[in-house]
């Protein structure tokens, strides 16, 4: 399985890749506010390479519940700074974490490689026709509605057959648009117009979403249903995702986005060697 993002190609199997989080943001809901100043988010985004991230994801607009929509003007100038400030400093591909095509569009042009798109629930076609254009990466994240309703009462049936069927068709969409499968990445939305028992069930499933044949991305980085489930806040929320990390490897996926780069990644290649030699014993 090859993923490509532009200029950047990942074949797997490899080990798994680390995605790490810069948000441009003064209200995200872990970090908002420490690094909505440029130097301080170019800093940010040197040291998480330093410490092993393989991806660099940088967001202007916070995707947390009722989060305020924050034009497209405002969200350049969050973005656009850092990813001008990262230019040529960094070896490893940077992502764009956003919903808006103009955004993602001068993203790519001061640099960026790979679209992390939220609203990959989307209908209209711009966004998707400038992927193709650019050959950049994409994820394809499910959501259930947007981040100003997605928490207010999101129904399932069967939460994993239906996010199934939505990458299917999204699949076939893309592909029918002129992005070739290997720039598609695959995102559940752990978080994204789930209930508690939603998250569970999808992060107990993680291995049916394999028959689709692209790396399939996990964040669930300080996010509420760790804190739902043990009381602790954003930052003291770690070892639980760390768990969660270590366990999403073991079922095939190939990426892991997080705010804490270092600890993620000293976890992830220690049950990659774990897994190695079990199964060189098999």
């Amino acid at each position: 399985m090859v993923l490509r993002a532009r200029q950047f190609e990942f074949v797997f199997p490899r080990p798994a890749l680390i995605m790490g989080i810069v948000n441009v943001t003064p209200d995200s809901f872990s970090d908002g506010g420490q690094f909505l100043e440029a130097e301080a988010a170019i800093h940010r985004a040197l040291m998480l390479a330093e410490e092993g991230a393989e991806i660099i994801d940088v967001g202007g607009e916070s995707s947390r519940p009722n989060a305020p929509i924050v034009s497209e003007t405002e969200e350049l100038r969050r973005v656009l700074p850092v990813l001008e400030g990262l230019s040529g400093r960094l070896s490893v591909p940077i992502s764009i974490d956003t919903q808006k095509p103009g955004v993602a569009r001068a993203a790519l042009a001061a640099g960026a490689s790979l679209v992390n798109d939220v609203a990959a629930n989307r209908t209209d076609p711009e966004m998707w026709e400038l992927v193709a254009k650019e050959r950049a990466g994409y994820v394809v994240m499910h959501m259930q509605g947007s981040p100003q309703t997605m928490q207010k009462n999101p129904v399932y049936d069967n939460v994993v057959q239906e996010i199934s069927s939505f990458f299917e068709t999204r699949l076939a969409r893309l592909t029918g648009l002129g992005i070739e499968p290997e720039q598609i990445i695959l995102d559940v939305g752990i978080g994204f117009g789930k209930k508690l028992e939603h998250n569970l069930q999808l992060l107990g499933s993680l291995n049916v979403f394999a028959k689709f044949h692209r790396p399939l991305l996990l964040g669930v980085s300080r996010k509420s249903f760790i804190g739902s489930l043990f009381g602790a806040e954003p930052g003291a929320r770690l070892p639980a995702g760390l768990a969660c990390a270590c366990w999403a490897v073991e079922a095939g996926v190939r990426i892991i986005r997080t705010h804490d780069v270092g600890e993620t990644r000293q976890a992830v290649r220690m049950m990659e060697t774990i897994l190695k030699n079990r199964n060189n014993l098999v």
